[in-house]
């Protein structure tokens, strides 16, 4: 990666599949066309400045603690922002994400499938966060849309004597069962659609086939289980503390 000419290489085919997204939206006359390229940008710099971060501390316990925090934050934040700014709303995803983070993580290193060592728990971290963070954004918007879209329904439950967690128990299944799709897509076509980069990172980084593989089966397992508790809580939480109000488009 130190020679210049790699470099080059690089930077021309990014900057051609950026400017080849950019023609595509601007052409169907789709709003925010350049987020694209404004997107690949971002994740450029904040790659680089995490890689040179990380080249001094995966190996420092306390450190990679504080990576992993400053990661569960921002990805709280990017949810929260997609679902509600409500104090309500934050306490619920936190919650929600932070136990199906914990539960799957302490699972791997109580099993040993998986070294407790840090530089595991900064790659199944990273992961298993950003899962977390995707399917609490599905769950609570698919579970807002739902409300909205029944609530007359949601409103003759209210007048029966139900509580709000009952009468929005129907929308918060459908929404888990929402948000649960694309990770359970994601589970049951790989090796076959898609090579996960886990499993490719680990084949790059030395492993075999066959360990790598086996490494890839354990994120996978803790992205299922992140994803059903963060989802189910998310979901039942929100329900609790409902308020009518307009969605929170981003």
């Amino acid at each position: 990666m130190g020679d210049p000419s790699v470099l080059l290489r690089t930077l021309g085919g990014v900057l051609a599949l950026a400017a080849i997204s950019t023609a595509v939206l601007w052409s169907f006359r789709v709003p925010q066309r350049f987020a694209p390229v404004g997107a690949i940008a971002r994740g450029a710099v904040q790659l680089a400045l995490i890689s040179v971060v990380l080249s001094g501390v995966i190996s420092d316990a306390r450190w990679v603690a504080v990576v992993l925090v400053v990661m569960f934050v921002v990805a709280w934040w990017t949810a929260c922002r997609r679902i509600g700014g409500e104090s309500a709303v934050r306490a619920t995803v936190a919650g929600a994400m932070l136990a199906g983070v914990l539960v799957s993580m302490g699972i791997i290193f109580a099993t040993g499938s998986v070294e407790a060592a840090p530089r595991y728990a900064l790659a199944l971290g990273g992961i298993i966060i950003g899962n977390s963070m995707t399917v609490a954004t599905l769950a609570g918007r698919r579970f807002h849309e739902t409300v909205d879209d029944r609530w007359p329904e949601v409103e003759g439950w209210l007048a029966l004597g139900a509580t709000m967690r009952q009468a929005t128990l129907w929308p918060a299944r459908f929404a888990v069962h929402a948000a649960m799709i694309p990770s359970t897509d994601q589970t049951k076509t790989t090796g076959l659609v898609t090579l996960p980069g886990a499993f490719v990172g680990a084949i790059f980084g030395g492993l075999s086939p066959l360990e790598a593989g086996r490494f890839q089966v354990v994120v996978l397992a803790a992205i299922m289980a992140t994803a059903s508790i963060t989802a189910v809580l998310v979901a039942l939480g929100l329900g609790r503390g409902l308020r009518r109000h307009p969605l929170v488009l981003a």
